[in-house]
């Protein structure tokens, strides 16, 4: 009796507001992409796939079996898409940083639209607009009427637009994790909704430098520090995230002598990584003041995560 060959699975890839990195690291698995095509057929990856969007609306509903979705939720396009890919999709996964958390993207909630299209459009030293032309959702031209999505005044996650499945951050996701989501996607064997597939701890779990009793005297900026190459970061008075931020790197930055800066989003059990970060200083403070040397505070404690925080966006008054 000759054997039924197993249906492939379905799986798909968008590039929403992000930096194009993630879609890199999806093939810096290297080889180990011919062990994912051989069981899964890519049906939309606009990046490497002439598709257009189209041929997702005409697809049946939950047809995808997994959709890798990354990039923050920055305009009405984005938006759009985020709702017809969890539409077409059995597993939506918010992948990378920009989708889970926002990411740098998400550090222009500090300001609103108005303000970013000036900085843009008409007071960059580069910029000659004097009659000061902005994007519009629509203009007509004789050809017809031309269109673009709108901009939206504040940046938000995946997960704060669709219900999201499965979460792997990261800027973009380390590239073993990576490897490990695909096979437990192919084989099934998946965790509890809502998980993230990068593992339960934190940075510093996994970075080897030596901790002793930290006494946060002063604050240190990374130039101005004789590292010593085994210390961590903070008992030399420089700032790092690993605490309040979720492993799965191999701690590379701070084995390369580069303090971890947050990109694995809030740690496990952390509601709002800035303000773990935050605290876990404090903690160690000897210094009332010292939180004043911080030279940008909100680019420090919430780089890659405004838009997930509890703070989310600046207040418009």
């Amino acid at each position: 009796m000759i054997p039924v060959e197993k249906e492939k699975l379905k799986i798909a890839f968008y590039w929403a507001a992000s930096c194009g990195g993630c879609e890199v690291a999806v093939l810096d698995v290297n080889e180990k992409i011919l062990d994912v095509v051989a069981a899964a057929d890519i049906v939309f990856w606009p990046v490497a796939i002439d598709i257009k969007y189209k041929d997702v609306e005409a697809m049946p509903d939950k047809s995808i079996d997994a959709c890798f979705f990354n990039g923050a939720i920055r305009t009405e396009e984005n938006e759009k898409m985020a709702n017809l890919l969890r539409q077409k999709s059995k597993i939506l996964v918010a992948f990378g940083s920009c989708a889970c958390d926002g990411c740098v993207k998400g550090l222009a909630n500090l300001w609103d639209k108005e303000t970013i299209f000036e900085r843009a459009y008409s007071e960059t030293p580069s910029t000659q607009n004097p009659e000061y032309v902005t994007p519009k959702t629509r203009l007509k031209v004789k050809e017809g009427e031309l269109e673009l999505p709108e901009f939206y005044d504040t940046v938000k996650t995946l997960p704060q637009t669709v219900d999201v499945d499965y979460t792997i951050s990261g800027c973009p996701p380390p590239i073993p994790e990576i490897l490990n989501m695909f096979m437990a996607i192919i084989s099934g064997n998946l965790p509890p909704k809502g998980s993230s597939f990068l593992p339960n701890k934190s940075v510093c779990d996994e970075c080897p430098r030596e901790k002793k009793d930290k006494q946060l005297s002063e604050i240190k900026r990374i130039y101005e520090l004789e590292d010593d190459l085994e210390s961590c970061f903070l008992d030399q008075c420089v700032i790092c995230m690993g605490p309040a931020t979720r492993a799965g790197c191999d701690a590379q930055c701070p084995k390369v002598n580069v303090p971890c800066t947050g990109c694995g989003g809030p740690g496990p059990r952390v509601i709002d990584q800035g303000a773990a970060a935050i605290g876990a200083l404090a903690s160690i403070a000897t210094n009332p003041d010292v939180v004043k040397e911080i030279v940008d505070p909100v680019g420090t404690f919430y780089k890659y995560s405004l838009a997930h925080s509890i703070l989310r966006r600046k207040v418009k008054k």
